[in-house]
């Protein structure tokens, strides 16, 4: 419908973004209030968790315009095209934040109805933010969708979009649910050639296992995706952040059964290292190895997965060419310069709704059984990074710090640079053991890994702060 530019706010001396109404959309009188109904939806939730803000809305030579806060991470559309599949840890990061944005959406009775990557923008500390309220549906604000019509885009619909049904916030679950698919496998569940037969497969289409898209999945992942993709809204999910902690919970189960027991108390070596030993318990409890929730979640046990091999793909897209001049001045603003963006995408619009389907059945994927854990036996020279560091673990749960030291040296370098969730497991477990030990050789370094990885944690920052008082 228009363009978006990074421009100066005149007045307060700050970088936004301007998205201007294309002047061939300005006397259509729908396009406008859909153009207007964007600003009040975004403006309801102006203290909202993860929500784009909105600072002021207005009209200048017939073309009205929304002022936001300007992000420069781009999206996480952009993220898929240059990169594919992301690593889990971070897929979960930011579908919590989504969520955290839309279910603060739905309490204030607003529906998106646009969920997509191209709509999760950002900002510079790589954290998302939702935008584009743009055909969102809101209690008290009138309804400009007409009868039959379809608003969205074709990749991300809900089934009851897709035959013109209303859409509600359990539209809002399903689309997370597709976004999660894509970001973990590189592909929407329903890819088509055309938008009309990608809409239709979210009707009629069995859903795919993400598991056989991308083999780095456990097959946990698909029960998870096979409820948030369901043809019935009923039986999906129902809260966005349900969809993220049931992710997560898959991923713990998969990597197997092993929980962490009591933390022995620690002989240090060097007294000026000395860390407290109810801090170091429960620094090792929350992230002591794989089976610590240490991405996955704030409070249970979590487990290894390894990162997904990355692919690139690009998503096909209907999208209108929209040519705006080049600078546009409106009150209050300078305009600084032109973001160079990608035509927003054309909504999908049909008139008939496809024949019903019964609902589809999906296979439950059999469940994983894992031995109880044994003795840590030496280390063998083909043995897995990820192996190594589980070795490592047990070691460190037997408080033999000085045999778990080189497993979780050889875990870390095997796996350095790979942005997995065992990465940032194995870094952690090797700082708390040098640690442990008294040494103070990378401890440090180790914790800003893990922590690049799974995001901030206090397990992390407890033990940066007794590191940093000891080693200086």
């Amino acid at each position: 419908m228009g363009e978006i530019y990074r421009a100066k706010d005149g007045v307060l001396a700050r970088i936004v973004a301007v998205k201007v109404l294309a002047d061939h959309f300005a006397d259509d009188e729908g396009i406008r209030r859909r153009f207007t109904h964007e600003a009040l939806a975004a403006a309801r939730l102006s203290n909202a968790p993860n929500t784009v803000t909105i600072f002021d809305v207005g009209e200048h030579d017939g073309r009205p315009y929304i002022v936001m806060e300007y992000l420069p991470g781009g999206s996480l559309a952009d993220r898929i095209a240059a990169e594919g599949v992301q690593p889990p840890g971070r897929v979960l990061a930011w579908l919590r934040q989504t969520a955290a944005a839309l279910d603060a959406a739905h309490a204030a009775g607003i529906v998106h109805r646009d969920v997509k990557p191209a709509n999760l923008l950002l900002d510079d500390a790589g954290n998302v933010r939702v935008a584009d309220f743009g055909i969102a549906s809101a209690v008290g604000l009138d309804s400009f969708t007409a009868a039959g019509t379809v608003l969205g885009t074709a990749g991300y619909l809900a089934p009851e979009q897709a035959v013109g049904e209303q859409a509600t916030s359990a539209s809002d679950r399903y689309a997370l649910a597709v976004v999660a698919f894509e970001l973990l496998t590189g592909t929407r569940p329903f890819e088509m050639d055309s938008p009309t037969a990608e809409a239709a497969a979210h009707v009629h289409g069995a859903i795919p296992s993400a598991s056989e898209r991308n083999p780095e999945l456990p097959r946990e992942v698909d029960r998870v995706l096979a409820q948030g993709l369901a043809k019935e809204p009923e039986r999906r999910f129902a809260t966005c952040a349900d969809i993220v902690h049931a992710l997560r919970d898959a991923l713990e189960a998969a990597a197997g059964s092993t929980r962490v027991g009591a933390v022995p108390a620690i002989s240090r070596t060097r007294a000026r290292n000395r860390l407290p030993l109810i801090a170091l318990a429960a620094a090792a409890l929350a992230l002591g190895g794989v089976v610590l929730a240490a991405v996955l979640g704030d409070e249970d046990s979590a487990r290894n997965t390894a990162a997904p091999t990355p692919s690139t793909v690009q998503p096909s897209t209907v999208q209108e060419t929209v040519t705006l001049p080049e600078t546009v001045t409106l009150p209050g603003t300078t305009v600084f310069e032109t973001v160079t963006t990608a035509p927003e995408e054309t909504p999908a619009e049909t008139q008939e709704a496809p024949p019903e389907t019964q609902p589809e059945t999906q296979p439950e994927p059999e469940p994983t059984t894992q031995s109880p854990p044994s003795e840590p036996e030496p280390t063998a020279p083909s043995a897995s990074p990820t192996s190594l560091n589980d070795r490592g673990f047990q070691l460190m749960r037997a408080g033999d710090y000085e045999r778990a030291l080189p497993l979780l040296e050889q875990s870390v370098a095997g796996l350095s640079g790979s942005g997995s969730t065992t990465e940032a497991y194995a870094s952690y477990n090797l700082a708390f053991t040098r640690f442990a030990l008294g040494r103070c050789d990378g401890v440090l370094g180790l914790l800003d890994r893990s922590e690049a990885v799974q995001g901030e944690r206090k397990e992390i920052t407890r033990l940066r702060r007794e590191a940093g008082k000891s080693c200086g």
